[in-house]
């Protein structure tokens, strides 16, 4: 089925051709036609898929079409982080134009009054972060006694943050009569009771269960000492000019790290992690998307439901301490039709982390072979290399003792 000639809202149709939709997903396909009848759902496909569109479609179509125009918050879509609240808001926006529904979205790190002033205002679909709603609720700035529709996307990384009393204590404020949906990457025991706790009868929709990855990724390990990953970094990135590369490491200090040993050798980066300024966030990944830059240093802040397009390599420079931050961090590429590489760098004292990748994959990520001639020769051609170091120490050595010998005696 193309959705030029499905049975949406003419300005739907409108905008999906222009935005590029033709044909609907897997995900799409199966998800679209129960939410469209207003059942619960409670979806788990691979990052990538386009789950987004998935719910987004079928909301607008639904409160476009809905003759029962009451003042308030008709949908209220929930996710872990800044980032995703600004991307959904954006495909509301993109696929509702010129719909007039109107969709807000309201996160910490940035001043709440501009906020409070869109909420009253009025708006139909809210994006929220939970800390900023439920402080804005419990001011008084925020109802949620007129919602139809409750979207839980991502729920257990909002897990992972301990938000699950804050969820629990918001539901009990929304209407009974309302319709539920879970889209998300992963799914775990703990969430799946939290989601059969909301949901009633919900449809159960599992895409490639045994395979949470987008099948367009190649996915690759290669064995490497903790303090030899920059040289391999630096290879794989002027073996790529022209590619947009994402690099995940651990830590915020591991980022900025590995940008400056980047910048020593002439390659520009930019980094990403939860201590950068909201403004410089947001602006690091505008820039990214439209090019500007092509190599981004994030932590797992960015890996969670960012469509940056056309990232052809993520790199694992750090392998994730949880093995589902995996499927996340290698969803930014190989999105929709594209295809997109991951390269996982691994040193010894990581293998019990590989080892729980590949469990919860259940399958072998293929390995790399590096012979001994080779590493060496990547290392020591390396701009950094031990090789170059130890010629810069030397020759300062030599300096050092020129100088000395140069000064006259007292």
């Amino acid at each position: 089925m193309k959705f030029e000639d499905s049975g949406f809202e003419p300005v739907i149709k409108k905008n999906l051709a222009i935005a590029g939709f033709t044909r609907p997903t897997d995900i799409q396909f199966r998800a679209i036609p129960p939410v469209l009848r207003g059942e619960d759902v409670l979806a788990i496909a691979q990052t990538g898929t386009g789950k987004t569109a998935a719910f987004v479609i079928p909301i607008l179509n639904n409160l476009i079409r809905s003759k029962k125009r009451e003042e308030g918050i008709r949908c209220l879509v929930m996710v872990p982080t800044r980032e995703l609240a600004r991307q959904i808001t954006s495909v509301f926006n993109t696929l509702g134009k010129g719909s007039g529904i109107k969709t807000l979205s309201i996160f910490g790190g940035v001043e709440q009054d501009p906020q409070i002033e869109r909420l009253n205002q009025g708006i139909d679909i809210l994006v929220a972060t939970p800390g900023r709603m439920f402080d804005l609720a419990s001011q008084g700035h925020l109802k949620v006694d007129k919602v139809q529709v409750l979207v839980l996307d991502e729920a257990d990384h909002m897990l992972d943050l301990g938000f699950i009393n804050d969820i629990r204590q918001l539901v009990k404020k929304l209407p009974s009569r309302r319709q539920t949906l879970f889209f998300s990457a992963t799914i775990n025991p703990e969430i799946k009771k939290l989601a059969y706790s909301l949901v009633k009868n919900a449809i159960r929709i599992q895409i490639s269960p045994k395979d949470p990855v987008s099948k367009n990724v190649d996915h690759s390990v290669a064995f490497i000492k903790m303090d030899d990953k920059r040289f391999f970094l630096e290879r794989i990135i002027n073996d790529h000019p022209e590619s947009k590369i994402l690099v995940f490491v651990r830590t915020k200090v591991r980022a900025e790290r590995v940008s400056a040993a980047l910048e020593r050798v002439g390659i520009p980066s930019q980094i990403m992690h939860g201590d950068v300024d909201q403004k410089k966030r947001f602006a690091t990944l505008s820039m990214f998307k439209d090019g500007l830059f092509r190599v981004l240093i994030a932590t797992d802040v960015t890996s969670r439901g960012i469509d940056i397009p056309d990232v052809e390599y993520v790199i694992n420079y750090d392998l994730p301490e949880k093995a589902e931050n995996y499927v996340h961090r290698v969803g930014r590429t190989g999105r929709g039709n594209k295809r997109g590489t991951a390269i996982s760098f691994c040193s010894p004292d990581e293998k019990p982390l590989l080892e729980a990748i590949e469990a919860f994959m259940e399958k072998e990520i293929e390995v790399l072979k590096i012979g001994k001639q080779d590493y060496e020769a990547i290392v020591d051609l390396a701009t950094e290399s031990p090789k170059n170091w130890r010629a810069l120490i030397e020759e300062e050595e030599k300096r050092t003792e020129k100088k000395k010998k140069g000064k006259p005696k007292k």
